[in-house]
């Protein structure tokens, strides 16, 4: 059927692939299965998912590397099974292109729910025009982010999170208020996830452009349009 939303399910326990697909076919997604790094990635490229659901612990090589090669090539929103009480798997995952993570054990309802909210983000209506502050550009309607002339690569995360910010230009945003509307995450996650996905617009867009206020947030500062000579 055309139109369905694409998914691809990465996990190497046959069982919980198996029943992670199974729930998703049931709310109307296509879904392909891989049990191992290198398959996912090469199943990402041919399949060409509109989301990916990716295990951490993956034989061949980990979850974290094939996050990193799929966002490399190809930006698309990637849900993250992590082992219960890892942050740093979870941190790591944020800082190569993971968009949430989810604990194991999980129920496959709160998995679904989670599917569904970043698709929904992805998918979001938006306006046709652009935004401009200063040398920063912002397409709304391809979400297509430039500085300087020059392209930056962001994740679903990465760019929902600049809009937000760049539409209250030098306002202070609180972590809680960040991971909330412009993320969209759930209740009781880690403020420091906020601090992964600052730390890779800084580095993809330049350290001057989202400023600290310690103990409250961040606010993203207009860059000061260049003036060629």
């Amino acid at each position: 059927m055309t139109g369905q939303r694409r998914v691809l399910v990465v996990e190497d326990d046959i069982t919980i692939a198996e029943s992670v697909a199974a729930r998703l076919r049931a709310e109307g997604f296509v879904v392909s299965v891989a049990h191992d790094g290198p398959s996912g990635v090469a199943q990402a490229a041919a399949f060409l998912p509109d989301l990916v659901v990716l295990d951490v612990m993956l034989p061949g090589f980990d979850g974290l590397e094939v996050c990193r090669r799929i966002q490399a090539s190809r930006s698309v929103p990637v849900l993250m099974l992590t082992a219960r009480g890892d942050e740093t798997d979870l941190l790591v995952g944020l800082a190569v292109g993971a968009d949430d993570y989810l604990t194991k054990p999980f129920s496959m309802r709160e998995l679904a729910a989670r599917v569904h909210v970043l698709l929904r983000r992805v998918s979001r209506a938006v306006s046709t025009k652009s935004m401009e502050l200063g040398d920063l550009v912002i397409d709304l309607a391809s979400r297509r982010v430039s500085r300087s002339g020059v392209e930056a690569h962001l994740t679903p995360t990465e760019y929902d999170l600049l809009v937000f910010l760049a539409e209250r230009p030098s306002a202070v945003q609180a972590r809680e208020r960040l991971l909330a509307e412009a993320c969209g995450w759930h209740e009781g996650a880690s403020s420091r996830t906020v601090d992964s996905h600052v730390k890779a617009l800084r580095r993809k867009l330049g350290a001057d452009l989202i400023r600290t206020v310690h103990g409250v947030g961040y606010a993203l500062e207009v860059p000061a349009k260049k003036v060629s000579s």
